[in-house]
């Protein structure tokens, strides 16, 4: 499997868009057309029907998929938005590399797996 730019977890900043210089974390990624969905950003109104679910119906606000092209990877060292190159580390494994700072930017999962022990 390829190692993806982006990742669950990953903290981006949107360069494109309404939402454009709004910072988020990313709660999904779509590989098959390439989108993500990104914490309190491209926020849209559903009028939902009251169900069985809830009761009560209304207007909700919800976040859409937005296309991965309008975000960049925030750089952990400087906070601001990095482009993304892949390098294979000394025992082979590949891993993200920021291009701006040259470091590597660690891998969400890894890191929540870490906490959890």
């Amino acid at each position: 499997m390829a190692l993806s730019r982006l990742q669950k977890g990953d903290e981006v900043i949107v360069i494109a868009g309404k939402d454009k210089g709004k910072k988020g974390k990313v709660m999904r990624f779509f590989a098959e057309n390439d989108r993500v969905l990104v914490e309190g950003v491209n926020l849209v109104k559903r009028h939902m029907r009251p169900n069985p679910r809830m009761q009560q119906g209304g207007i909700l606000e919800r976040e859409q998929p937005l296309a991965a092209s309008n975000v960049m990877l925030v750089d952990p060292s400087t906070g601001k938005g990095t482009r993304v190159r892949v390098k294979s580390d000394d025992k082979g494994t590949k891993v993200r590399v920021a291009v701006k700072s040259g470091e590597e930017i660690p891998s969400p999962r890894k890191a929540d797996a870490a906490a959890k022990a």
